[in-house]
């Protein structure tokens, strides 16, 4: 459904209008990055699929030279 790096949009835009996500965390809580100014927000897995409205780009798709914001999936910390 979803992986590590893929954008997604929302159902609602975030407060600086952007509703372009990153998903960078993936695990019972998912966390997501907004691509307009970098905010990170953390959901529950059964929230974000609520909120999802539909996958934009997967991460194999995404050209990080067009994207301001993006994390490419070397460059997101995983935890230890």
């Amino acid at each position: 459904m979803f992986e590590l790096g893929d954008l997604v949009q929302m159902k609602k835009p975030h407060a600086c209008g952007e509703n372009r996500w990153e998903v960078v965390r993936l695990g019972a809580d998912i966390k997501i990055r907004c691509m307009g100014c970098g905010h990170l927000v953390m959901l529950t897995r059964r929230d974000f699929t609520k909120k999802m409205k539909k996958l934009l780009k997967s991460a194999a798709e995404v050209d990080p030279a067009e994207e301001k914001e993006y994390l490419t999936v070397d460059e997101i910390k995983r935890p230890r």
